[in-house]
């Protein structure tokens, strides 16, 4: 468990994602705007089927990897972002990325703090490079990709393809200046992933 704050000082820590989290999971897509459903999903469900929340939380550490954020100062500890890993089958060095923040703790550095676990977790694994999959007119996580050094790679049914360096995007958030709870996560992981 990694204890670290959001740029607001809002207490957080993260987490390996475990089964029990599943109701976690889905309140928090439950919290999610309709808008954020489809940017995040590619549609407009109002909530994930049973199997894809199953998988979610199911994470091995090697071939799906996931934390998830709580807000560790109110009753019930309730979830505020997850990101992902997902090992790619046929290219073991890359995996799938993604991220979800529930709309509350938009802008607040959350996504940073949950990428830099992710990345870090993600190196120890063997892995080398993200592959992200982005809806366009999504502004926010376009951006996020290109702090991190994202590259487009192409445009497939709509969707922007990137890959982002491992070990490069991990340099970025290393001098992030605005996110400052990242000093914490940077000092902690390796005894929480231990």
């Amino acid at each position: 468990m990694i204890e670290t704050q959001l740029n607001d000082g809002t207490p957080v820590y993260i987490r390996r994602v475990r089964p029990e989290d599943e109701q976690r999971l889905r309140d928090g897509i439950a919290q999610l705007s309709p808008q954020s459903r489809y940017l995040r999903f590619f549609s407009g469900m109002r909530e994930a089927p049973p199997q894809v929340l199953a998988a979610l939380v199911r994470a091995d550490g090697h071939d799906h990897i996931a934390w998830g954020a709580l807000r560790s100062d109110l009753p019930g500890t309730p979830a505020l972002g997850v990101v992902h890993a997902f090992r790619d089958a046929d290219d073991p060095e890359t995996a799938e990325f993604s991220v979800a923040v529930v709309d509350a703790y938009h802008g607040r550095g959350l996504a940073r703090l949950l990428t830099a676990v992710l990345l870090l977790d993600c190196a120890r694994e063997g892995l080398t490079q993200f592959a992200v999959h982005i809806l366009p007119e999504n502004r926010p996580a376009l951006a996020l990709a290109r702090s991190l050094g994202a590259a487009g790679v192409g445009y497939e049914a709509g969707v922007s393809l990137l890959e982002i360096d491992i070990a490069e995007a991990l340099v970025a958030l290393r001098a992030e200046p605005d996110v400052p709870g990242l000093a914490a996560v940077f000092a902690q992981f390796a005894a929480a992933a231990g």
